[in-house]
């Protein structure tokens, strides 16, 4: 039996251009653009992030922009312009770990609010710390929270894959990862039903 959590496997296909933006802007490492594909790993004990990392980086051409460790878990993100590269990485990080990706941790919605015709003043609140688009007065917005924390990543892209909304945040570390989203009542509800499903979609345990 591994010794190691997997608490997050969690593989985008093709980065949406607002979203792979967002990761670009508040990353650490390489910037990765639109239309790359993208994995995210969680590991617990946090450390073995760094020996993850490293077996990504020599395993496949990818390019790391996060790795980080907060308080007990390690996250990594990688990415390339070749979705074959990123799954022979993970595939390399699950070999090292004596684990599959059905022994991740299903990410489960802890919450989620919606609220139409949004506040001025509200809009300005939340515009003074986003790092997306600007929340502008009248729009709708959706705000989900999902555990583990870095699975809101995908939910973010798949919901500017659904509808034509605009990211405001994404939080994807801490023991809960949270997503802003905003636009038309219509277009907001469409992006949060895919969000919400592609996680409901996930095997894991």
């Amino acid at each position: 039996m591994s010794n190691f959590q997997l608490r997050t496997y969690a593989f985008v296909d093709r980065m949406q251009p607002q979203a792979a933006a967002h990761v670009a802007a508040t990353c650490q490492g390489d910037v990765p653009v639109a239309g790359m594909s993208e994995l995210y790993i969680e590991v617990a004990p946090g450390n073995e992030i760094f020996r993850c990392a490293d077996i990504a980086l020599k395993a496949a051409d990818v390019r790391p922009a996060l790795q980080v460790v907060e308080r007990e878990y390690g996250l990594l993100e990688i990415h390339s312009r070749t979705q074959a590269e990123v799954i022979a990485a993970g595939q390399a990080v699950l070999e090292y770990l004596g684990l599959k990706v059905s022994d991740r941790i299903k990410p489960k919605v802890a919450s989620s609010a919606f609220v139409t015709n949004i506040n001025p003043y509200q809009a300005q609140l939340i515009n003074k710390w986003r790092k997306g688009n600007l929340l502008i007065p009248g729009k709708s917005l959706y705000v989900l929270e999902v555990s583990p924390a870095a699975y809101i990543t995908l939910a973010a892209n798949e919901a500017e894959k659904a509808a034509d909304i605009s990211i405001i945040e994404v939080r994807a570390l801490g023991r809960f990862g949270r997503l802003f989203i905003s636009g038309t009542e219509s277009d907001v509800q469409a992006a949060a039903a895919a969000a919400t499903s592609v996680l409901d979609e996930l095997e894991g345990t």
